[in-house]
């Protein structure tokens, strides 16, 4: 990118030698002869055909019929298909592989409640649940291409779900499980959901917050369910209607582990994927199975730099993008996936930590909220816990301010575990930029580009803008962006592709130091401009916060 760019500030991690040597970026580009991460973004930008595809081959991506052509623009970027022509099921890369394979004996979930109590899975285990499953919500006459919505809290049913409902074909469309009967009814409608899986409730800093009620309520404005199945997660005494509700163990017990997961085209739908709109109802995100599992296979091997065995927690719901984010990314590469559902202060401050010293997770991710809300507790709880295991936090979903990330890294992490801040968003199926581990990362800095992501900063004239704050926009098509909104091709294009011909503007402020560092000031729809600066509610935060 040419220009003058604003004066970078200095570093605040700077990965010693060693890190930079064993990061998975550095390995991903010595293996296609190149020399580091720097080379291999050049060369992924140069060539995404060949960038793509050597993802796909890298991290041995199962498809059962090969794909003919990386890529298929004759629709423009708007529409582009990839990986054409062949056939896969995700499931087969994120299980079967694991579970016919030397891992087969790896935890692939640990979930650990509020109150205490955990659950751990084998990934021969969690494919045998996922068979059962899915061959009994087949006994319904669920179907592929059937949507089939998920309001679960974060645990091992709502795993089991989310890879059952691919396992057939079928669409699955995760909802968070706090949403208020009205807020779900409108997902249910809007993507046409025929079948619903549910808990009867989870446990929220000691009180049962009931799920199956506000169901019921939903369901009356979605006449096109026709199963709900629920599992009794905390045992409630909740209504039920015969013909239509179903016990989760009834229809698992009904099905064999033995069954095959289908094999669907690359461009078959896996998830609806809602996000709220600026105006008007929520916008339902159609990720592929394909596109979805090379991105996110990618993102998670890299940002988060799995190593063999490594164990993954993202505080987040399955309702939210980083619940299949994770879920998916971990699994693709055979890691463990570590769950947790509820409040991050229960008994005391110290539970976050406290899960990292019991599962000894590896990579930790969560958000600038997260963080703001531990701090004032002090970093004494966090020294009080065995955080040896721990390399790396994640960080996505709006801007930090410095004193909250000054704290993380330095107080909580001691310096020598970098903060991955990552951003992108539900429709782009991840993320657009990120730090890396082998990088230098600057405070509050996203880092790079992520690899493959044409991004670029922008003025109202579309021409690239260095030196100020701008518009992120992204100038070419990627695996894993939605293919669409569900039912919806004009509002999809309205709002994404409206602005710049051929250009993707995603509504975020952004910019781009002269290192090439890039940072986000908070969402171009919700900022102000005072005497004639454009202001974030980033930057009000830290006036208020530090």
């Amino acid at each position: 990118m040419t220009g003058d760019r604003a004066q970078g500030p200095p570093p605040v991690w700077t990965p010693p030698a060693s890190t930079v040597e064993a990061a998975t970026s550095t390995r991903l580009a010595r293996a296609h002869g190149l020399s580091g991460h720097a080379e291999l973004l050049e060369r992924s930008l140069d060539d995404p055909e060949w960038f793509w595809d050597a993802v796909v081959r890298h991290l041995g991506l199962l498809f059962d019929r090969p794909y003919e052509a990386v890529c298929d623009l004759s629709d423009g970027p708007q529409w582009a298909r990839w990986f054409v022509g062949g056939s896969l099921n995700l499931t087969r890369t994120c299980l079967d592989r694991q579970a016919d394979g030397p891992h087969a004996g790896r935890l692939a979930v640990v979930a650990e409640r509020e109150d205490g109590a955990v659950r751990r899975l084998s990934y021969a285990e969690l494919r045998a649940e996922v068979a059962r499953m899915a061959d009994g919500l087949a006994g319904l006459g669920v179907g592929a291409g059937d949507r089939v919505a998920l309001v679960m809290p974060l645990g091992v049913e709502a795993v089991v779900g989310f890879y059952a409902v691919a396992h057939l074909g079928a669409v699955v469309v995760p909802v968070f499980s706090g949403f208020s009967a009205a807020a779900i009814a409108t997902r249910l409608v809007d993507s046409g959901a025929v079948a619903v899986l549910a808990a009867d409730g989870f446990v929220r800093r000691g009180r049962p917050v009931p799920v199956k009620v506000t169901l019921d309520e939903a369901l009356a404005a979605a006449p096109d369910v026709r199963h709900l199945v629920v599992h009794r997660e905390l045992g409630l005494d909740v209504p039920w209607q015969e013909g239509r509700d179903r016990a989760w163990t009834d229809v698992r017990d009904a099905g064999s582990p033995d069954r095959r997961a289908a094999s669907v085209p690359s461009e078959h739908p896996l998830m609806i994927a809602y996000t709220s709109g600026t105006t008007g109802r929520p916008k339902g995100a159609v990720h592929v199975h394909a596109g979805f599992l090379a991105k996110i296979a990618l993102e998670v091997h890299v940002q988060a730099d799995v190593h063999d065995g490594d164990a993954l927690l993202w505080y987040t719901d399955m309702g939210w993008i980083m619940g299949p984010w994770v879920t998916v990314g971990t699994h693709a590469n055979a890691g463990t996936l570590v769950l947790y559902d509820g409040a991050p202060d229960v008994p005391d401050p110290g539970r976050l930590w406290k899960l990292v010293e019991r599962h000894r997770i590896a990579f930790l991710g969560v958000s600038p909220t997260l963080v703001r809300a531990l701090q004032p507790a002090g970093a004494g709880w966090a020294a009080a816990a065995d955080l040896s295991s721990l390399r790396a936090f994640g960080s996505t979903g709006e801007p930090w301010n410095p004193a909250p990330y000054r704290w993380l890294l330095d107080e909580v992490g001691g310096g020598s575990r970098p903060i991955v801040n990552l951003s992108g968003g539900t429709e782009v199926g991840a993320c657009f930029l990120s730090a890396d581990v082998s990088l230098p990362i600057p405070e509050c800095s996203l880092g790079r580009p992520a690899l493959g992501m044409a991004v670029d900063v922008v003025g109202p004239d579309g021409q690239p803008v260095r030196g100020d704050v701008g518009e992120l926009v992204c100038r070419a098509p990627w695996p894993g962006m939605t293919r669409g909104l569900w039912g919806d091709p004009e509002r999809y294009l309205a709002s994404y592709w409206s602005r710049f011909p051929d250009v993707w503007v995603h509504g975020d402020w952004a910019s781009v130091d002269e290192d090439g560092n890039w940072f986000l000031h908070g969402r171009s729809d919700d900022t102000l401009n005072v005497a004639g600066k454009r202001v974030g509610p980033a930057e009000y935060e830290s006036a208020l916060v530090g």
